[in-house]
């Protein structure tokens, strides 16, 4: 039986109201993959938390791509005056890639994905559970290619048992994908054309 697809738009919607008739502002630790992906997610929910950002994507390749991604998101954020610690994890893509390689075959947006998904996401939940954040969450989803369903699954599972409260969220919706390109527009922001493994580059070249 195919499961149930859960509108996690709405679902965040409902956990933004709720907080905004609160009167709160949570902590939120929020895995980011590239500035482009962070630009609309942030100005839908950066009035609801107090965001940090995780940025440990050793799944980019080449090295020098890992650094490009980092430096454009910090340029974005000096560019809107936007105060955000970002927390940075050591970069090893070979080590992070052994777990990858035996769905090295596979097409874009099944097993292998959802490991990368797992590795990244695994790491943000327990890092923001150590350090007492109040949620966490991610911008992939955010990409027309990334799957909502299997990012909030994997999310609300890693966060099963934790103190710390997992972000549903499908930033695509509501035009999000198109807001977010309209924001790479304004701050001429790089905007990559693959993943980011080494496996989606391959992907995208056999698209060609």
């Amino acid at each position: 039986m195919e499961e149930t697809k859960i509108n996690y738009q709405k679902e965040q919607e409902k956990l933004l109201k709720n907080i905004k008739e609160k009167g709160e502002k949570p902590t939120l630790l929020l895995h980011v993959c590239c500035g482009p992906c962070f630009t609309y997610p942030f100005e839908l929910i950066k009035e609801y938390f107090k965001i940090t950002i995780i940025y440990n994507n050793s799944n980019i390749y080449p090295e020098e791509e890992y650094h490009r991604r980092l430096n454009e998101l910090k340029g974005y954020l000096k560019a809107i005056s936007a105060d955000i610690e970002v927390i940075e994890f050591n970069y090893d893509n070979a080590t992070y890639n052994k777990d990858l390689e035996p769905y090295a075959e596979q097409r874009e947006g099944m097993d292998r994905c959802r490991i990368c998904f797992r590795k990244r996401l695994g790491q943000a939940v327990e890092l923001a559970d150590e350090r007492g954040y109040d949620y966490v969450g991610t911008v992939m989803s955010i990409s027309r290619f990334k799957n909502s369903q299997d990012l909030n699954k994997i999310g609300f599972e890693l966060a099963e048992g934790k103190r710390v409260k997992w972000l549903p969220a499908d930033f695509k919706k509501n035009g999000g994908y198109e807001k977010s390109l309209d924001i790479v527009r304004k701050y001429g922001l790089y905007f990559q054309h693959y993943c980011g493994c080494k496996f989606s580059i391959r992907a995208k070249k056999e698209e060609i």
